[in-house]
């Protein structure tokens, strides 16, 4: 059973199986592409930024690497590509841009296009590249591990909260959640179907995702 994060001596510790490693680092690998397919990997030398890059860790991590191998890019049953999405997950028809990505890049200007447009120009590739960064940093800190203790410095803590965020805005996009009443509404309609349907396992991920970010929110708090 997962831990949430607590802070010890400086570091900032928890307890993931590597099945619930696996979900999570299945679902950043998913965002990582999403934001930057094909962008080189920035953080500490990395190579491009794809499905499955991030889950290589140290030697040894057989357990963990067979259920990262096994996901087939879907974060363990749960996809955030936007072709896969189906009407009873409440996920938008594919357009032209992404809806997922004006949740992680809100537009600067709703009363006029041309000046959101311009603005994105100008500053969306420096946010999808620190944004990758992020993402790539807690992947890295989430793979090399040989047991169920996560220990994240500072950097690696700051990065997991931001990456989990931007996981969850995508993930609450798929499922329609746009605010707050939409999430009990989606409960409500969960709890008549059966506990095997994708809508019930989608929100039981968003619910862990959520647990395990205010855990670590707490604990960055001084």
């Amino acid at each position: 059973m997962a831990r949430g994060f607590k802070r010890r001596d400086g570091r900032y510790a928890a307890k993931l199986d590597a099945v619930e490693r696996g979900l999570v680092v299945g679902l950043m690998e998913q965002v990582l592409e999403l934001i930057a397919p094909t962008q080189p990997d920035p953080v500490r030398g990395g190579q491009a930024g794809g499905p499955g890059d991030g889950a290589q860790g140290a030697d040894g991590l057989d357990e963990f690497d067979q259920i990262v191998a096994g996901l087939g890019g879907i974060g363990m049953g749960v996809s955030l590509s936007a072709e896969d999405q189906v009407p009873e997950l409440g996920g938008s028809v594919p357009q032209p841009r992404d809806p997922a990505l004006d949740r992680i890049f809100p537009t600067a200007n709703r009363q006029d296009e041309q000046v959101a447009a311009e603005f994105r120009r100008l500053t969306e590739d420096g946010l999808r590249s620190r944004k990758a960064a992020n993402l790539s940093t807690a992947i890295a800190a989430l793979s090399g591990l040989q047991d169920q203790k996560v220990s994240l410095d500072q950097e690696e803590a700051l990065a997991l909260l931001v990456a989990l965020t931007d996981v969850r805005l995508v993930l609450g996009e798929r499922l329609g959640l746009r605010a707050d009443e939409d999430f009990d509404l989606l409960e409500e309609k969960a709890r008549s179907l059966p506990n095997d349907d994708p809508a019930v396992y989608a929100l039981a991920v968003y619910d862990f995702l959520t647990w395990l970010q205010e855990t670590l929110a707490h604990a960055l708090t001084p």
